[in-house]
């Protein structure tokens, strides 16, 4: 009687196991595809991929704009701003490019090499962006990414999803999935040798 509960309670537990297994494997899988639908087209769209210095040539601080109107965007979204423009001498090629960002500000705004986030306080925007512009002149040299394909002649100080990111992004479903297939396969295992040991 008692070798029976235990196992009952033996096959109860590789169960749980197993399901345990195919649920992080099912998991790791739908972050798999959230990554290639999100992340993945913005790295790959990305013409900014070689590391370069650049040296600050000019940081201006212009008149304020309007934040541009996007597609799908409201009334609402569209806000004023200082206009901030850094030139920069590209080390690579030598020649005189604008700065942005990040890819998204240029897409933005590409008038301006910072756009800010909507904030309700003007006066914190402003002094965001003095800062931001008394920065570039007071450390003038800098990494920074340009286009090697000279599709872009201007360049940008930082990537959305760097390799690194990337590499950083596929590191948590790829432990989930490694973990799911190791408990999957130590309860089928674990099945067989007690299949084995009970048959002899």
């Amino acid at each position: 009687m008692l070798g029976k509960k235990l196992v009952t309670a033996q096959k109860r537990g590789e169960t749980r196991a197993l399901c345990l297994g195919l649920g992080m494997v099912a998991c790791s899988m739908m972050m798999y595809f959230f990554i290639g639908i999100t992340i993945v087209p913005f790295y790959t769209k990305s013409v900014w991929t070689t590391e370069t210095v650049c040296r600050v040539l000019k940081a201006n601080i212009k008149d304020k704009v309007l934040c541009p109107n996007s597609e799908g965007s409201e009334d609402e979204d569209i806000f004023p701003y200082p206009c901030l423009q850094v030139w920069v001498n590209l080390t690579a090629s030598g020649q005189e490019v604008m700065l942005y960002q990040t890819e998204d500000t240029l897409e933005r705004n590409p008038k301006c090499s910072y756009v800010p986030d909507k904030l309700e306080n003007s006066k914190e925007v402003k002094a965001r962006i003095e800062t931001i512009a008394s920065n570039f002149k007071k450390y003038q040299t800098f990494p920074c990414y340009y286009d090697p394909g000279g599709t872009q002649t201007n360049v940008i100080l930082s990537r959305l999803y760097p390799p690194k990111g990337l590499l950083f992004a596929f590191l948590w479903p790829t432990l989930m999935f490694t973990g799911g297939c190791l408990i999957i396969v130590l309860v089928k295992i674990s099945q067989y040798f007690s299949v084995l040991s009970a048959w002899q």
